[in-house]
Order: structure tokens, then C-alpha cells, then sequence
């Protein structure tokens, strides 16, 4: 394709999904970076999606999916293979409690899908609750389900989708009256408006333990243990989406792990597949009889496939056998030094949040008024892009800009550093020129 074409190419022939593209081409990626059409590195701090734990081109990777094309990769959806199996058990193996059945699937969406259909299924009811800065995917009962985006202009959700009110502590109006975060009474408010609404149809409540793309969103020590108990007090099943918090990102296996909390499914995909499109539903016995018992459909073209369980097999060992779930706390600890030392020296730096490598910055025109800074936050993005950073900026309506900084669980200290003196210069360099 020629280069000096290729933006009139997009315009003509691509849809457009999201409102801007990084303006480069993309040309390779291996290891912490990705390489743009004119040689340029650019450190990814977003692992690709969100996705790319063990960074890119990992050599694991590489050859388990080079072996597998070349053998087995994709069979007829009613047929199973010995790494289908196999995953199951390992996956099984690394969770707690009840959680011992799994559906393999390709995207998070699909296994969102799924988990919401099972819940359905299971109790015979169809209302389900997540938070207002939610962010599920693009299926029809994962979008319904969705609500920081993408609502307008659609025409009717599916039925039934109730909101409970983010919990984020930095921005919320439950205050005790030292001026901490209220969030029992803000969770306790938030489900008296779900009682007043449902039909008395309570299915399930999905959530993130992190939210990502609604701002970096960490749930208060506590919060979800007594979210379990408001929904098993209602027949509700617990839902955790952990697209992007699995698999050792948080300095946990798994973020719920913090809290000692076991969802009754567990959503993965993103960093189940290390950037390939590998996701999957884990369940107990009990659920997964009763859906099955009552004809549970889910007949997928990629259903099941090797090719995946084989992905996900390596993710797992490499996670293991280089102690990436030690390593992504470590780095965390280093992260969040270097981002408090931001914040206590801009007064743009509203907030930081999360924990372990995915993290958050907040920028808002200044600290006393938390009003948010648009326009601040996309000259900073084009200013870590121009020195060869790449950094993803989630803007939502009522919030600053939050970065969300994500890098490989591989990346090394000094890239790691390399990364937030950019961030750094950067920032200092844009609020000068304002």
C-alpha cells in the first residue's frame, strides 16, 4: 500500500468506529513498543487494547500459534480437543471456590453475552444492574448493559438494564463528615433505585472491579463483598467482568482476589489472549447443570476452538514461570510512586488511581475546582506522541481526562521509567504553554 495514499485510502474505504485514529501507521510491534511507517518506537503504555500482557511478538506466543495453525486451530463447534479440556482445568485450578466450568470464546462481548444469558437462564429472571460509567461491549445484551457510551441513537436496549452509581471517590457526592468517600450509603441509595424500578425480574448485577474505559475506577475495600450480599439477598447471581484486570495486571491472579469475594461467573478475554481474541465464561457446576437442564444455547463459529485454548494455555505459563503476577505488583508500586509524584507537583493533577500496572491520571484545570480539562488532556496525549509515547485518554462527561496506563506485565523498570519521564516532560511542557 502506498504510504503517501494511505490516509485518503481510510477516508475512502473504513468505517469509522471511534471518532479520531493515532495519526501514524503502524507498521511492526515487538516487546513494549510498536513501530510506526517512518521507523519511529513508540512505547505502548495501553498493551495494545488493553490486551497485550505479555507485550508484543512475545516468543511464547509466536511459536504456540505458529505449531497450532499448522495442526489444529479450528474444528466444527460440537467437536472438542484435548486443549479445550485442558485449559478448563488449569483455569479452574487458578480460581477459587465453585468456579470450575468454562465456555471458551473469542471477545469480551461474547463473554459477557454469555454470562448474561446463563444468569437469565439460571434464575428465570431478566433485569440485570451494572454502573453508569460501565463499559461491556457491543453485543446487544452486553451494550444494553453498557453505559459510559454508545446509548444514543440506536433505539431501544434490551429490557430491563438497571444503573447503580459508580462508586469514584474522588468525584462523589456520599460524603461522611470527615469528607471521606460514603460508599455504603451511596451503594444502599443506588439499590433502593433498582428496587423502585424492577419488575421484580433481579437476574444479575455485572460489574468491573476496576472499571477501565469509565475512568479507571478502583471498587473501595469492602464494596464488593457487600455488593454480593445486597444481590444474593435479592437472588441475584454476581457477574465480574475482568477483561482487563485478569490474569495478574492488578499484582492479583485475579482483582477480585483482593476482597476474597468469588464472583458466580467470571468474564475474561483481553489479557486471556496476551492481544488475541480469546475470552471465556467460568462457572460453577451447579449453573452450568441447571442452564444446561433448561436447553442453554450459545453455538458460536469460534466456540471452543484450539487454537484459543492453546493461546490461553500460554499465557498461562508464562505468567508462571516468570512470576509476572510478583513482577505487575512490584512495577505497580513503582507506578504509583512515579504518579503521586505527579500529582503532588502539577496542580492539573486532579487524581490517580488503580493498582498494580493498570493505573489512572486525572487532569482537571485545577485541583480545588476538579472541573475537567478536555483540551488539556488531548495537547498532553499529541505531546507524549510526538516523544514517542503512546497513551490512551478517556474523556467522559462530569470528569477530567483520565489516562489509562496499561503497559505489558513484560515491560522492563527502565521503559517503565522511560515512559513517566515522557509523561512528565510532556505535561510540564503543555501546562507552561497554557
Amino acid at each position: 500500500m502506498n504510504t503517501d495514499t494511505f490516509w485518503a485510502d481510510v477516508e475512502d474505504h473504513l468505517v469509522r468506529y471511534i471518532p479520531v485514529f493515532t495519526p501514524r501507521i503502524i507498521e511492526r510491534a515487538a516487546g513494549s513498543y510498536v513501530y510506526d511507517s517512518d521507523g519511529n518506537a513508540l512505547l505502548d503504555f495501553t498493551s495494545g487494547q488493553m490486551s497485550a500482557v505479555l507485550g508484543h511478538a512475545h516468543p511464547a506466543i509466536v511459536k504456540a500459534v505458529s505449531e497450532c495453525v499448522g495442526s489444529l486451530d479450528h474444528l466444527f463447534s460440537g467437536m472438542l480437543s484435548r486443549p479445550v479440556v485442558e485449559l478448563a482445568k488449569r483455569l479452574s485450578r487458578t480460581l477459587p471456590g465453585d468456579l470450575t466450568k468454562m465456555l471458551l470464546l473469542s471477545t469480551g462481548a461474547e463473554s459477557n453475552e454469555a454470562a448474561i444469558k446463563m444468569a437469565k437462564l439460571f434464575t428465570g429472571k431478566y433485569e440485570i444492574v451494572s454502573f453508569d460509567r460501565s463499559w461491556h461491549g457491543m453485543t446487544s445484551g452486553a451494550a444494553a448493559a453498557t453505559f459510559s457510551a454508545g446509548r444514543r441513537g440506536y433505539g431501544p436496549t434490551m429490557p430491563g438494564n438497571f444503573i447503580l452509581p459508580t462508586p469514584n471517590a474522588y468525584r462523589s457526592g456520599f460524603r461522611r463528615q470527615d469528607g471521606s468517600h460514603d460508599w455504603e450509603s451511596e451503594l444502599e441509595y443506588g439499590f433502593t433505585m433498582v428496587d423502585t424500578q424492577s419488575n421484580g425480574s433481579l437476574a444479575a448485577c455485572l460489574v468491573e472491579p476496576i472499571l477501565s474505559s469509565g475512568g479507571l475506577i478502583e471498587l473501595p475495600v469492602g464494596y464488593l463483598a457487600r455488593l454480593k450480599e445486597m444481590c444474593e439477598a435479592r437472588g441475584m447471581l454476581l457477574i465480574l467482568d475482568e477483561a482487563q484486570t485478569g490474569l495478574g495486571r492488578t499484582g492479583h491472579m485475579y482483582a477480585f482476589e483482593r476482597d476474597g469475594v468469588a464472583p458466580d461467573l467470571l468474564t475474561l478475554s483481553k489479557t486471556l489472549g496476551a492481544g488475541l481474541p480469546v475470552a471465556a465464561v467460568m462457572t460453577s457446576a451447579e449453573i452450568e447443570q441447571v442452564c444446561a437442564e433448561r436447553g442453554f444455547l450459545f453455538y458460536t463459529t469460534h466456540v471452543s476452538d484450539p487454537l484459543a485454548a492453546v493461546i490461553a494455555s500460554t499465557v498461562l505459563d508464562v505468567i508462571e514461570q516468570d512470576h509476572l503476577v510478583e513482577r505487575a505488583a512490584e512495577l505497580g508500586r513503582l507506578l504509583t510512586d512515579r504518579l503521586t509524584a505527579l500529582r503532588d507537583t502539577h496542580e492539573v493533577v486532579g487524581d490517580i488511581r488503580g493498582r498494580g500496572l493498570l493505573q489512572g491520571l486525572e487532569l482537571v484545570a485545577g485541583k480545588a475546582s476538579k472541573a475537567p480539562a478536555d483540551a488539556l488532556g488531548t495537547a498532553v496525549t499529541a505531546a507524549c506522541l510526538d516523544r514517542g509515547l503512546h497513551m490512551n485518554i478517556v474523556q467522559l462527561p462530569g470528569m477530567g481526562g483520565i489516562f489509562r496506563i496499561a503497559p505489558p506485565l513484560t515491560i522492563s523498570e527502565h521503559e517503565l521509567h522511560t515512559g513517566m519521564d515522557i509523561l512528565s516532560d510532556a505535561l510540564a511542557e503543555v501546562t507552561k504553554s497554557n
